[in-house]
């Protein structure tokens, strides 16, 4: 007998044909003999069509009110699919966040899991009870409901396959696993049978829409044995682990392209010393997170910091520039949204002379500008105009997996 854990994406439940066929999967691993705790996401489009009757209320509501309001959307998937288990026969408990002791920071929107106290889930598990847990949320220590950002549901899962110390923790999502590209963008993409977390954590990172990025870190860090699959195939999925084999046949594992990203440019800056860190300090403050940096080479008594940051957080990021511009000293801010992030990820490139060479001959030979570089040991990514980030995918994996 194991313990496994196991999540369910929102297009897994969108409707009833779709929820009595995952209480069937779920109900089979459970009568095999296994304890089965679930985490699942909201159904289908549910979360954008709160956000958006939330638009019609309120458009600057606040995040302790939107976090109120989004997380009903789990809610009703667990009570609906505690419903279709009931109906199969099988016994079942459906549970909130705050039912299973998932205590979280108070940075509502974006919360991180502090601790998981899951006595309840133990007991409930005990009573030989399927388990259905609501993603994606959580509690603070003042009570109010938190949310852990969208893709939590997966952060949840592997929370919970920690606390529970299970032997397996299963992804149920749209896809039959993790491939070297979307799939639906690039048909020609090939399933990985296996990935390194390193990997699948600069993937998520970077766009690849599989797994929350947190997800993949905390499994990472806990070495929770994680495996990515289809809900709707039944097929072997992608195993995410520490080592992977024949890793030095193939050093590109997949390319990623992220276009919910936005390219800040501060012009005119002193060219002194401590001005990187008076700019990044101040957004590091106020929680806003930036990724691609390019400062230029100082010119007279002036330089310029570019960078770039997720799109949602353009507001905050360009309202705290404005606020603190005397005290920054630059000359002008420009912003941009009309730019795309594109990777390459393999642990096998730092081994691999001409891999960074290759991406750009892609690149050239489709006749795409490169707008900013960034590389660590196992990722390259580069920045391009948005119109053409699909069609730099698809030369790009076109290039490396031909």
């Amino acid at each position: 007998m194991a313990l496994i854990v196991q999540k369910y994406g929102g297009s897994s439940v969108a409707d009833a044909e779709r929820i009595f066929r995952v209480a069937r999967r779920i109900t089979d691993t459970y009568q095999a003999g296994n304890d089965v705790c679930v985490v699942l996401s909201a159904q289908g489009d549910t979360t954008d069509d709160l956000i958006a009757k939330a638009e019609e209320i309120n458009p600057n509501a606040s995040r302790r009110e939107m976090d109120m309001l989004l997380s009903c959307g789990e809610q009703i998937s667990i009570a609906l699919m505690a419903m279709a288990i009931e109906k199969l026969g099988f016994p079942v408990v459906s549970l909130c966040g705050w039912q299973v002791g998932m205590t979280t920071d108070s940075n509502h929107s974006a919360a991180r899991i502090k601790r998981v106290d899951c006595d309840r889930v133990r007991e409930e598990l005990d009573k030989k009870r399927i388990v259905l847990i609501a993603g994606f949320q959580g509690v603070n220590r003042h009570g109010d409901v938190t949310t852990l950002g969208r893709g939590g549901s997966d952060t949840t899962a592997v929370a919970m396959a920690v606390a529970l110390q299970a032997d397996l923790c299963q992804i149920y999502t749209d896809v039959d696993g993790v491939y070297t590209c979307d799939p639906r963008l690039v048909p020609e993409a090939r399933k990985l049978s296996e990935i390194t977390y390193s990997e699948m954590l600069e993937l998520a990172s970077l766009g690849a829409q599989v797994l929350h990025n947190r997800s993949v870190e905390l499994a990472k860090s806990y070495n929770v044995p994680l495996e990515v699959l289809s809900s709707f195939t039944g097929n072997p999925g992608t195993i995410v682990k520490e080592v992977v084999n024949k890793v030095e046949k193939t050093y590109i594992t997949g390319v990623a392209q992220d276009k919910k990203i936005a390219r800040v440019a501060l012009t005119g800056i002193a060219d002194e010393p401590g001005m990187a860190y008076r700019v990044f300090g101040l957004l590091a403050k106020n929680k806003i997170n930036v990724d691609m940096i390019l400062q230029s080479y100082g010119r007279g008594e002036s330089k310029d910091i570019v960078f770039t940051l997720a799109e949602k957080d353009v507001p905050a990021c360009t309202k705290l520039l404005e606020e603190n511009k005397q005290s920054l000293g630059y000359e002008n801010l420009d912003v941009s949204t009309d730019v795309s992030k594109v990777s390459i990820v393999g642990a096998g490139m730092l081994g691999n002379a001409g891999v960074a060479a290759k991406m750009f001959e892609a690149l050239y030979q489709a006749h795409i500008n490169i707008r900013m570089i960034s590389t660590s040991e196992i990722k390259i990514s580069v920045l391009i105009d948005k119109d053409e980030s699909e069609r730099a995918v698809k030369a790009i994996h076109s290039r490396f997996f031909q």
